[in-house]
């Protein structure tokens, strides 16, 4: 295992991510137990998770999440969410209630055992630099850099979603969104304060019955509505912190459900880095063609989530 470094001070160990470095023989068998254990567990996952899932990507939850504000605002109607964060989510799954789910989940007999070999008869061992450490067990958390620990990953969250869901939920159309997850990244949304401290206390203690902890620091909450009101959210003795903006997948969302903001700041984050952006020309006249004074150069990275305000 060797500590990459993501951001913060640098003695703080809590700011370096353990990635699993593994031999080629071991990818190849762990992509083959991938590919064994995708197809049993995939029909039984929920729609609402989009992480890790093949033909889905975070363009689907920002989509969604997009659309659902903009109505909601359009009708008047209230929506209010939490934007939860999970503390060290890959490496709090504890390996018991690992094999639990993927048996509930329909991985049995030999493919579960064979999953289970890779961390139950494995050691790690840390390294820095040159040094190496003592080998130990390890019997919580997924090995970060196999090719087999995201769909596993997501089990273990489609899980604790699954349980933690109750009657609230926003109405959209014909459908009730009462949570949006992309891999351990969570919304959750209720169209009323109290309905979203039952679902934000619910999900709180799932996670915990899992051992994993909903992190006060990373979680905010943001209500949408044409006037300003609180949102009480208590979360292990803490109250979680009300926002008028956040960054979603990397896209920012207001309280008043406008693409504005994160229009501008992608405008300035081009205007300051233009020497890297790419050019592409866009057509606003019929049939294709470019009449003068009517065609338009935008930067790739300005065109890249262009489905939210288009």
């Amino acid at each position: 295992m060797v500590p990459l470094f993501k951001n913060g001070h640098r003695r703080v160990y809590s700011n370096y991510r353990g990635v699993t470095l593994l031999s080629f023989p071991e990818k190849v068998y762990s992509r083959v137990l991938e590919r064994r254990v995708r197809p049993l567990v995939e029909p039984r996952i929920q729609e609402e998770q989009c992480g890790f899932r093949p033909g889905r990507e975070t363009l689907d939850q920002l989509y969604t999440l997009h659309r659902v504000l903009e109505g909601s605002w359009e009708f008047s109607q209230p929506v209010h969410m939490c934007f939860v964060g999970l503390e060290k989510a890959f490496d709090c799954v504890p390996h018991g209630i690992l094999w639990e789910v993927l048996w509930e989940y329909g991985v049995h007999g030999p493919l579960l055992r064979a999953v289970r070999s890779l961390y139950n008869w494995s050691r790690n061992l840390v390294r820095i630099a040159s040094c190496k450490s003592d080998l130990f067990p390890v019997h919580v958390g997924l090995r970060q850099g196999c090719p087999l620990s995201p769909v596993l990953f997501i089990v273990f969250m489609d899980r604790i979603s699954r349980c933690s869901q109750g009657l609230e939920g926003v109405r959209f159309g014909d459908h009730r969104i009462s949570s949006l997850l992309f891999a351990d990244d969570v919304v959750l949304l209720a169209p009323s304060s109290l309905d979203l401290q039952h679902a934000l206390g619910h999900f709180a203690a799932e996670c915990e019955a899992a051992g994993m902890r909903v992190s006060t620091s990373k979680s905010e909450a943001m209500v949408l509505n044409r006037k300003k009101v609180a949102c009480t959210l208590p979360v292990g003795g803490e109250l979680l912190h009300q926002v008028e903006e956040f960054k979603y997948l990397g896209v920012l969302f207001t309280s008043e459900g406008r693409m504005d903001h994160e229009i501008d700041r992608r405008i300035s984050s081009n205007a300051t880095d233009s020497s890297n952006a790419v050019y592409v020309p866009i057509c606003c006249g019929e049939e294709g063609a470019e009449p003068e004074g009517k065609a338009l150069d935008l930067p790739v990275n300005l065109r890249s989530y262009s489905h939210l305000w288009s």
